[in-house]
């Protein structure tokens, strides 16, 4: 007698990042929107209204959408793109660099 091998073969297990072959179209900011950095990634916040302190994470940029923005001259050309705080963001360079928004861990909401 044949031995009992199961159901046939193994069927491809989908993971989190299976969608992220498709491209989506690329969301630019809006009234209350600002672009940020946080360590390596380009997001989008909505900043809050009467709490200036408070923002919302809306979107966060895959790296291809990120040199985008960049080129279409969305984010400043100053910004670093696959870099973060350890790769000098926290240096002044000839008085520039100051157009991000720095995060305290406190001041981010969970989504």
């Amino acid at each position: 007698m044949p031995k009992n091998k199961g159901k046939g073969g193994k069927n491809r297990k989908r993971g989190k990042n299976e969608a992220e072959d498709e491209k989506r179209e690329l969301v630019f900011k809006e009234d209350g929107q600002e672009y940020a950095q946080v360590l390596r990634d380009i997001i989008l916040v909505g900043l809050r209204d009467y709490q200036d302190d408070k923002a919302d994470v809306i979107l966060k940029y895959q790296p291809d959408e990120a040199r985008l923005l960049k080129a279409y001259g969305e984010v400043p050309d100053n910004v670093r793109l696959n870099e973060g705080i350890a790769g000098g963001m926290d240096d002044d360079e000839d008085g520039e660099g100051d157009d991000y928004i720095e995060f305290e861990d406190e001041d981010i909401d969970r989504i």
